[in-house]
């Protein structure tokens, strides 16, 4: 396969989640329409947040490519008409939530984050479905029940409620700041 040819090379090698998509967006703001963006990433969950950021500003993902630990994520910067950030409209703050579940509200928590940061913290009684397997895992949620959708800063879980939303889930709520900012009980492997 020929190497594929990008307008600009973003590297985002060591960063987590939210800076490859912070840098993505700045990055993409330099790129006329039409052009092509290679963000090197090496966070496994970039993939899955890159994929959704596109699809939530009308930006084109191309896809992504393995090269030894590094993901190589292109993408397509669409016209002015194409593009336009989409952000979910339900949103609750960190303590909205806890006041819920110091309630016993009839709510389901949706951790979106990867596997192992929600091992490490999360929410008691929480869901784990990472953003990658969202799709794959809509059945294992309920359409009718109040789902709140939490994250490590706000930008994957606001992804995560779009693609609810739009998959039929009717009470969806976005939670922001998210885990970096949570002050309520925590859970971890280690407890």
């Amino acid at each position: 396969m020929n190497e594929i040819k990008a307008n600009l090379i973003l590297d985002a090698k060591g960063l987590a989640c939210p800076m490859p998509i912070v840098k993505t967006k700045k990055a993409m703001t330099t790129l006329e329409a039409g052009q092509v963006l290679e963000v090197l990433a090496t966070d496994k969950g970039s993939t899955a947040d890159i994929k959704a950021w596109a699809g939530s500003t009308g930006h084109q993902y191309l896809g992504t490519l393995e090269d030894g630990d590094v993901l190589k994520h292109y993408l397509r910067k669409s016209s002015g008409e194409e593009a336009t950030e989409r952000k979910h409209p339900n949103v609750a703050t960190n303590d909205e939530l806890l006041t819920k579940l110091q309630n016993n509200d009839s709510i389901v928590v949706v951790d979106v984050r990867e596997a192992a940061e929600y091992a490490f913290d999360h929410i008691p009684n929480s869901q784990s479905i990472p953003m990658g397997e969202l799709e794959s895992r809509l059945n294992e949620l309920n359409k009718e029940d109040e789902i709140y959708v939490v994250c490590r800063t706000g930008n994957r879980s606001d992804f995560a409620a779009q693609k609810l939303a739009e998959n039929g889930f009717t009470n969806v709520i976005n939670v922001l700041p998210g885990m970096s900012q949570w002050t309520g009980e925590t859970k971890s492997i280690n407890n």
